[in-house]
């Protein structure tokens, strides 16, 4: 039976294991689609247009966010950013589901959108706060200032964990993954998100008197 496909947000501190999670979550099911933001920045040499972002002038953004195109958008450094509401659609008539690794603002914009009905938030939580730091120091990416500014930003952000459906504290991984497809698995099979089911029960019915 077909299925309407769902909006999949996950959200966490910097360094709590959302983006791994991500791919881990799509290397498990490749029919899951990656929500792929539009920006008004120039693209970087090794980008493509609708394959890395949906690259946009100023005018352009500005008016999709007036049309109510956008599902969520923000100004980061002077460059805007936001999830197409199209692609999204599209991808949910067909039945399959989009991934958001977005923060809880950006989250908060997609479940007060036109599709926020069928938005399932899992908030990632690392096990600890010193965990959280070492994972940081080691990715070996950022200076002290800059991890201090993420271990700061990263109380905001967990402050807003009960905004979310489900919270997974990420202590291992494979565990952590298990879990998320766990969620996404009962969420598929929800009763309001198979259109068809209805019919399929009629028929059922009709085979009693057939008997």
């Amino acid at each position: 039976m077909h299925r309407r496909g769902l909006l999949l947000i996950l959200s966490s501190p910097s360094g709590a294991g959302k983006s791994t999670l991500s791919h881990r979550l799509i290397s498990w099911d490749s029919s899951i689609r990656f929500s792929i933001s539009a920006t008004t920045r120039v693209p970087r040499a090794n980008e493509a247009d609708q394959k890395d972002y949906y690259f946009k002038s100023r005018t352009e953004f500005e008016k999709m966010v007036a049309n109510g195109d956008m599902l969520e958008h923000a100004e980061v450094f002077g460059n805007f950013y936001g999830s197409p509401k199209a692609p999204v659609a599209a991808a949910m008539a067909q039945g399959s589901d989009t991934l958001f690794d977005i923060d809880w603002q950006g989250g908060q914009q997609i479940r007060n959108s036109s599709l926020g009905r069928d938005v399932v938030s899992i908030f990632i939580l690392p096990p600890s706060i010193s965990e959280l730091e070492r994972r940081l120091r080691d990715r070996g990416q950022d200076s002290d200032e800059v991890i201090r500014a993420r271990m700061a930003k990263s109380q905001d952000e967990i402050s807003h964990w009960a905004e979310y459906d489900y919270v997974v504290v990420n202590d291992n991984v494979e565990t952590s993954l298990a879990q998320l497809i766990a969620i996404l698995q009962a969420e598929r099979q929800k009763r309001d998100r198979q259109p068809d089911l209805s019919d399929f029960v009629r028929a059922l019915n009709k085979e009693f008197d057939s008997l």
